[in-house]
């Protein structure tokens, strides 16, 4: 993974998963021009998910109609073996089940085809960071389904009652309300004063005191209890 704690911090590395040779090489090379270092390429599901194991990529950008195993398979099998690897889709489908089923496998965006290169290059620096990024209008209906979800009953919940919650600081609970609205990293390090590694490292010490994998599922959590609305 990328180390970025030196004074050059090395470039963000990416992999590009796509069944179309011309689509898949031209955005890896565009990419890769734009000072990414794309350190892997597949064009089928089996083989996205053995070299993304061996490549270990900051960002991998997946298209989700894949030959042999399908997109979202591919992402939770790459997420399961390294939480690490951010996914970031790039799919020509807008189709909501589409969307919400990747974001459940634990992609941390989704972007369509029909984005700028611009649009594509941002999307990845972002994600890469650990921001959820959406094309507009996308990230209302995962937010919305996730409230959804979060109204319905629990199911089998324990029968002694609610389980012991973690305990987060004042400072950990501040950025885990702030994610639940929406934030990106960014404005939430500029509404509490505070960088942007800072409050990188406050929602990793909250996932890994919640035992949950990525900011999904830690914006899921933040809603069950209502944090959105405070």
């Amino acid at each position: 993974m990328t180390d970025t704690t030196g004074t050059h911090p090395e470039p963000i590395t990416v992999m590009v998963v796509d069944d179309h040779p011309m689509w898949r090489d031209a955005v890896a090379r565009d990419l890769s021009e734009s000072g990414f270092e794309v350190v892997a390429t597949a064009g089928d599901g089996d083989q996205a998910v053995r070299r993304a194991k061996a490549a270990a990529p900051d960002v991998l950008v997946l298209d989700l109609n894949l030959p042999g195993k399908p997109g979202v398979q591919v992402c939770k099998e790459v997420v399961a073996a390294d939480p690490a690897v951010r996914v970031l889709v790039l799919s020509a489908s807008g189709e909501h089940a589409d969307v919400l089923e990747a974001v459940k496998s634990g992609a941390t965006g989704y972007l369509l085809k029909s984005a700028s290169t611009a649009d594509l290059q941002d999307a990845v620096r972002r994600t890469a960071a650990g921001d959820p990024v959406f094309t507009p209008g996308l990230a209302g209906l995962v937010l919305g389904e996730y409230r959804r979800l979060a109204s319905e009953p629990a199911g089998a919940a324990p029968a002694d009652g609610e389980p012991k919650a973690p305990r987060l600081t004042e400072r950990e609970t501040e950025v885990l309300r702030l994610v639940a609205k929406g934030l990106s990293y960014k404005q939430i390090a500029e509404r509490l004063v505070i960088s942007h590694r800072t409050v990188q490292n406050h929602v990793q010490n909250t996932l890994g005191k919640l035992q949950l994998h990525n900011r999904v599922e830690l914006v899921r959590y933040a809603i069950e209890r209502g944090l959105d609305d405070e």
